[in-house]
């Protein structure tokens, strides 16, 4: 599939970005994060209705608190992500944003999401799209998240985005082209 592609930065940036779980504890700066809430801020969503609430969380001792909170709700030793065993929940990324809504819209959820992730790789950033943090934020036990965070405890928790300086080069994970069809008139 990629042997006749138009290249320019958008695409090529698309292409280039890799889920990102070892992290620089270098904080971003704020011009980059205003680049990436600008970026979210222009996120489409069904009938312009912007129903996503985004918190960005930039407080290492919160993240370890939050971190130890979520695993004690789904156990040290369940595989509930990716290099549980030596990595937190956040990946020791110096920031995390959170998706909030007060109604499921997974949808519009991930249209920010990629914005923010196409966004932070364009600028030289990593991520790493983190769902399973929602164990915690959905449940009774989260509500004390969402009130540090100033999110009304009826919300939606829908996504989180762990984001910082790259410490890891991972390469491109293989992709299944059989899945895509074009069906043209003949």
């Amino acid at each position: 599939m990629n042997k006749d592609i138009i290249h320019n930065k958008v695409v090529d940036t698309i292409i280039e970005r890799r889920t990102i779980r070892e992290y620089s504890p270098k904080q971003i700066t704020d011009k980059e994060l205003d680049t990436l809430l600008n970026a979210a801020l222009w996120a489409p969503s069904g009938r312009n209705s912007q129903p996503v609430h985004v918190r960005v969380l930039q407080d290492t001792d919160a993240l370890i608190l939050l971190n130890e909170d979520f695993k004690n709700l789904v156990g040290w030793d369940t595989p509930a992500y990716t290099r549980y065993e030596t990595n937190p929940v956040y990946h020791n990324a110096p920031t995390m944003f959170f998706l909030f809504s007060d109604r499921e819209c997974h949808m519009d959820a991930g249209l920010m999401t990629e914005n923010i992730c196409i966004a932070a790789e364009s600028i030289g950033l990593g991520t790493c799209i983190i769902a399973s943090v929602g164990a915690l934020m959905n449940a009774p036990e989260g509500n004390i998240w969402k009130q540090r965070l100033n999110v009304p405890e009826d919300w939606y928790f829908l996504i989180a985005i762990a984001v910082g300086y790259k410490a890891e080069d991972p390469p491109p994970k293989p992709r299944d082209e059989s899945r895509f069809q074009v069906i043209k008139k003949i």
